[in-house]
């Protein structure tokens, strides 16, 4: 029982440092997330200009950001297994749970090194005065666990399509449409309010979809994986 709990921890961490330092090498996915992010946060910047939007806008451009951004690098945790061929590997030595938490760990990572560039250039360039620092990053942070727990799991069914690319950001929106609703209006209430406590409902549905689509993911990957 203690070697299958040790598993359980030692698997996914080892999983997360062979991704990693993969990434090291190459870059691919962390090159192309932070250079998407950098020109759609100028592109943004330029149009605005010096208007002034309000605190409703600002939160849906902030989070289409992040969005669009991750969805050009988190697909590849899967879809490079496939490429390079050592999906087979993977199988052989870690069970599919394993496996699972081993890669939403690496776009966990990949995704909070996205938002430490980001998060403080989007405060700069669109002059943002947030009010509530603590439901702000509340909002960001289960936003960003429930985002990294969708699309990891979407990223394993497309990895066996042959248009890869494309069909990430066409699977994820729909089903992450409610966490973009809730992470939006959640930054809106951080720019307008001071109470933490405005951001309860927000937060709520936020934590509830976390809990959803990571025992979803567990439920299905096993499937997935040795589809």
């Amino acid at each position: 029982m203690e070697i299958k709990s040790s598993n359980w921890v030692v698997k996914p961490v080892w999983i997360l440092f062979k991704d990693l330092k993969s990434e090291m090498r190459n870059r691919y996915a962390l090159n192309t997330i932070v250079m998407f992010a950098l020109t759609t946060l100028t592109v943004v910047s330029f149009s605005i200009g010096g208007f002034s939007l309000n605190s409703r806008i600002t939160s849906s451009l902030f989070w289409l950001v992040i969005f669009f951004s991750s969805m050009s690098g988190l697909a590849q945790v899967f879809v490079k297994e496939e490429e390079s061929k050592t999906v087979n590997l993977l199988k052989l030595t870690a069970s599919p749970g394993t496996v699972l938490v081993g890669k939403l760990l690496f776009n966990l990572v990949l995704l909070l090194v996205l938002e430490v560039v980001i998060v403080p250039l989007f405060i700069i360039w669109m002059n943002l005065s947030i009010l509530n620092l603590p439901l702000f990053f509340a909002v960001l942070l289960l936003g960003s666990l429930g985002l990294v727990c969708s699309t990891t799991i979407i990223a394993a069914i497309i990895s066996k399509s042959h248009i890869k690319g494309a069909l990430l950001a066409v699977l994820s929106f729909p089903i992450l449409l409610p966490l973009l609703i809730a992470g939006i209006d959640g930054t809106r209430l951080s720019l307008e309010s001071h109470d933490f406590s405005a951001g309860f409902g927000d937060l709520g549905l936020l934590g509830s979809y976390v809990v959803v689509m990571f025992t979803a993911s567990i439920l299905l990957f096993d499937f997935v994986w040795n589809e």
